[in-house]
């Protein structure tokens, strides 16, 4: 009945597939979209979620647009290896490395929702290498002066408890899946028909539906669920206005998961901060339009080649190329 169920749920077509080795025995999955030899935009999925969680017809999209989408599993999920970060921002030399790996020297960054805080770690922790940040419908701070004022501070009551139940959720929420496998259709359509009144558009795109329920169902391993849950109740480990390459905030006016506060507050606090907001839109504003998404990426990577190269490492201008092995 769990094989019947999977097998009707198709995943987005990546052109490729696999996982690199960013530390020792430790790995990422990704999947890749677009174009083979296009400029790289790095892409971040939501909580939960994992490497197939990109929009409808991403592929097409990209490949239009000239850009190579690599969609990156976080740790506890998918195809890469479990580990727990202590920091938000120590997602980032993993991403560095991945990127070494690719042999990817420049790239933009997109994050859905819970992905939005590692965004925004990899912009600050390599501002040499990103041209440019997206976050759509971003979560935001709950701890030291960058916190949002919203529900989400509520986090920090729960904190504790979920530092003691990281690994046990983490597993638990593994079992659950498997066990609701076969209900995963209604309980999608409960949800949007409930919950995602603002969202009803894409939600009902039977592509976006095939995506999300075997992106949750086939994930695998679904602790990075209970680690971004424990991660977000921390400090990130930086300011937001330390983050200084130009980032675009998506979000809808309506959007009940991630208040329009947050993408409001980040906006406003990073450096160089750009704010598209969608009134009625829901949770998924700027991940139902890829088109519109992309585009906007391409602006500001033309915007910024004009740039001269900076002193600390490649300009925006230095195409990707894979690192010399005599020059090592």
């Amino acid at each position: 009945m769990h094989e019947e169920a999977t097998a009707e749920i198709a995943p987005p077509e990546a052109r490729i597939v696999g996982t690199s080795l960013v530390a020792p025995s430790r790995e990422l999955g990704w999947a890749e979209f677009g174009h083979p030899d296009g400029d790289v935009v790095f892409w971040f999925h939501g909580t939960p979620g994992a490497r197939f969680q990109v929009p409808p017809r991403i592929h097409e999209a990209a490949l239009q647009r000239g850009f190579r989408v690599i969609a990156v599993e976080r740790p506890g999920t998918g195809s890469s290896s479990n580990h727990r970060y202590e920091r938000i921002i120590d997602f980032a030399p993993d991403l560095e490395a991945l990127a070494d790996a690719l042999g990817v020297q420049r790239f933009a960054v997109v994050g859905l929702s819970g992905g939005g805080p590692y965004t925004l770690a990899v912009a600050k922790h390599m501002p040499d290498r990103v041209v440019m940040a997206t976050l759509l419908g971003g979560m935001g701070p709950v701890r030291g002066p960058d916190a949002v004022f919203s529900y989400t501070r509520l986090m920090r009551l729960m904190a504790p408890s979920l530092e003691l139940l990281r690994t046990p959720v983490g597993g638990l929420l593994n079992r659950v899946v498997s066990v609701a496998t076969p209900f995963a259709d209604p309980v999608f359509s409960l949800y949007a028909r409930f919950l995602g009144f603002a969202d009803r558009p894409i939600l009902g795109n039977p592509q976006f539906k095939a995506m999300f329920l075997h992106d949750l169902i086939t994930a695998g391993d679904l602790r990075a669920t209970a680690h971004d849950l424990a991660l977000f109740a921390r400090h990130w480990g930086f300011q937001l206005d330390e983050v200084t390459v130009p980032v675009v905030v998506w979000h809808g006016l309506a959007d009940v998961i991630v208040p329009p506060s947050h993408g409001h507050h980040q906006a406003a606090r990073v450096a160089n901060g750009e704010l598209r907001v969608r009134a009625g839109a829901g949770h998924f504003a700027g991940f139902s339009d890829a088109t519109e998404v992309l585009d906007r990426v391409r602006e500001i990577w033309a915007e910024r080649t004009a740039e001269p190269v900076t002193a600390h490492g490649a300009g925006p201008n230095e195409p990707n190329q894979p690192p010399d092995p005599h020059n090592s």
